[in-house]
């Protein structure tokens, strides 16, 4: 799966130049947590969150005993940058962490956990937003039936990756485990095959006994 496949394109924006309130006021009534920041063309410049505007709940520049210093570093310059802005583009994180419709749903994964983001947007070769992914996207792909993810690594795995023929390998898939039998042309193939579909969304473990012909 790509991420264009679970992408919403459904999203709310906002520019650099809106105030930060409007930012929070969005928040509540589309009951997100972010959004990302764009350019009269479309282009993405940042992503704003609530945890942007976080800081303006401390009541503090610095140091203090509020309640936000138990969650950050009180003379951190992130919180104080936050603390007195006013506009979106005051307090947005930039430049974002984006992510273009064709790549694979394990690439959006490992950014997500490497960055320590929640939601990625989508971008075409221009920069021009055309989506939004989030973890719970990702969640709901990882989700789908174990018959979606036999297809999958049949057709898109086996045979249009990999380059094999489909009849030899016997793919099942039990809540989400994945078993692989059959005999395959080399030991490469052998070894590949069940590394590929580890990267299948929604798939727990791959247990393979393929055998190899050389």
């Amino acid at each position: 799966m790509r991420v264009q496949d679970v992408m919403t394109t459904d999203v709310s924006t906002i520019g650099a130049d809106a105030p930060l309130k409007d930012a929070a006021i969005e928040f509540v009534q589309r009951r997100i947590s972010g959004m990302p920041v764009v350019s009269s063309d479309g282009r993405v410049l940042g992503v704003v969150s609530e945890t942007d505007i976080l800081p303006k709940e401390s009541g503090e520049r610095r140091g203090g005993s509020g309640f936000l210093r138990w969650l950050v570093d009180p003379d951190d310059p992130w919180i104080n940058r936050r603390f007195d802005a006013v506009t979106v583009g005051d307090a947005m994180s930039s430049p974002a962490r984006t992510i273009l419709p064709d790549r694979p749903l394990a690439e959006a994964a490992k950014i997500m956990l490497d960055e320590d983001v929640n939601r990625l947007p989508v971008v075409d070769l221009d920069g021009a937003l055309v989506g939004l992914v989030s973890r719970g996207d990702l969640i709901r792909a990882f989700a789908r039936p174990d018959e979606e993810i036999r297809r999958e690594i049949q057709e898109d795995v086996i045979h249009k990756a990999m380059w094999l023929n489909p009849e030899a390998v016997d793919v099942t898939v039990t809540s989400g485990i994945v078993t692989l039998d059959g005999e395959v042309a080399s030991e490469a193939d052998a070894e590949l095959l069940p590394t590929f579909a580890r990267k299948v969304p929604g798939v727990v473990d791959v247990r393979s006994t393929l055998t190899y012909r050389s």
